[in-house]
């Protein structure tokens, strides 16, 4: 989800920029940084899940 909101917020930015809305351009902003820290989030949480797999292997190894 977090690259619609990266898109949504560039667009936003070039339509303040267009319309000379510094409102607009700041909105867009930081739509944009919504979606990038939804896609770090996911990234998080896909590598502790990586983890909890590799940690959950080898307590079944070494039972």
């Amino acid at each position: 989800m977090g690259l619609l909101d990266k898109i949504t917020g560039r667009f936003k930015k070039t339509a303040g920029d267009v319309a000379g809305d510094p409102s607009l351009r700041r909105q867009g902003r930081e739509e944009e940084r919504k979606g990038e820290a939804k896609e770090e989030l996911a990234s998080a949480q896909d590598r502790a899940d990586q983890k909890a797999e590799e940690v959950a292997d080898l307590e079944r190894r070494t039972s």
